[in-house]
């Protein structure tokens, strides 16, 4: 569990009357996450989550909390932002920028199977789809720029055939260029606790603070790394990854290009994933009961995405 931020059900009440959401009857801090400060939030006509930002910086939160209510228009099934009296989904608590949103039905999925991935694949399709009409713009926060960044910060806490395999990574995506990949809007952490499933449909898509613009297939490539693993392992399940695929084809077709790009991006996917866990990790800010998970894993994806590229196999 992740508190930086603890918040008094006499404190939210009192917050809650910037808004029409009746009164508060229950609080609870949300058992997942690191980045954030969370509550299951019930009032007299409904059911929220709260947000308090700890680390995004106040002017991206815009982007996140408008391309939410973008896509939620659209028909995504992604939390919706509640405004406040004066018209603002953005407010304050206890000294954090902090905003309410819908809390979705469903629960998330610990082994999906190919027909949960196809299904996921046609909501990104769709989801992409819908983002091409969003005008904001935010580069992808936890894109290159940040990866050096945190190999920098992590660089003392790995032995030297850590520090090899950042250093060449880094060194071969930098020899990459996708200048004419479809690019977008992206959830850039759809996780399979970050999907919410109501019998075999999707019910929710939730925690898009990781959203930016970036390639469109980097984001299928970040779900493929986690939702189409082989039980145990760091290989990838032909089956489950084909369905995957299939559903993103099924309604936005891919590009030649995409096709040519996809191992590159699959190695990045996981070398993101791979930085942002060992900065956790190793560099975990001072809270309450925070949770963070092990960097070990994404080692092994970037591994064997390395030792064995990925062909695409739609």
């Amino acid at each position: 569990m992740s508190v930086y931020t603890p918040v008094s059900e006499v404190e939210l009440d009192g917050w809650l009357r910037n808004y029409s959401v009746g009164r508060l009857t229950a609080c609870e801090p949300i058992k997942a996450g690191i980045e954030n400060t969370n509550y299951f939030v019930t009032t007299t006509q409904g059911r929220y989550v709260l947000t308090l930002f700890e680390r995004l910086p106040a002017e991206e939160l815009p982007f996140y909390l408008h391309l939410m209510a973008h896509l939620a228009r659209h028909g995504i099934p992604c939390p919706a932002p509640i405004a406040d009296l004066s018209d603002q989904y953005l407010g304050s608590l206890n000294g954090k920028p902090a905003a309410l949103v819908t809390r979705l039905s469903g629960g998330s999925l610990e082994k999906p199977e190919a027909a949960h991935c196809e299904e996921l694949g046609a909501l990104l399709g769709r989801m992409h789809l819908a983002g091409r009409s969003y005008s904001a713009y935010l580069e992808n926060p936890r894109g290159p720029k940040w990866w050096r960044f945190a190999a920098r910060e992590v660089r003392s806490f790995l032995n030297k055939k850590e520090v090899e395999m950042v250093d060449a990574e880094l060194q071969y995506q930098a020899e990459q260029r996708f200048p004419d990949l479809p690019r977008g809007p992206v959830h850039a952490d759809l996780f399979r606790d970050n999907a919410l499933w109501d019998g075999p449909r999707i019910s929710g898509v939730v925690d898009f603070y990781f959203a930016g613009v970036d390639c469109l297939l980097y984001d299928i490539a970040v779900c493929v790394n986690d939702w189409c693993l082989e039980e145990g392992g760091a290989a990838l399940d032909p089956g489950r990854t084909r369905a995957l695929l299939a559903g993103c084809q099924s309604v936005r077709p891919f590009t030649a290009l995409e096709q040519a790009a996809w191992p590159a991006m699959l190695r990045a996917a996981a070398l993101r994933f791979w930085l942002s866990r060992l900065h956790d990790f190793h560099l975990p800010r001072p809270g309450m009961l925070v949770h963070a998970h092990d960097p070990e894993h994404f080692r092994r994806v970037l591994e064997s995405r390395v030792a064995v590229p990925t062909p695409w196999i739609a």
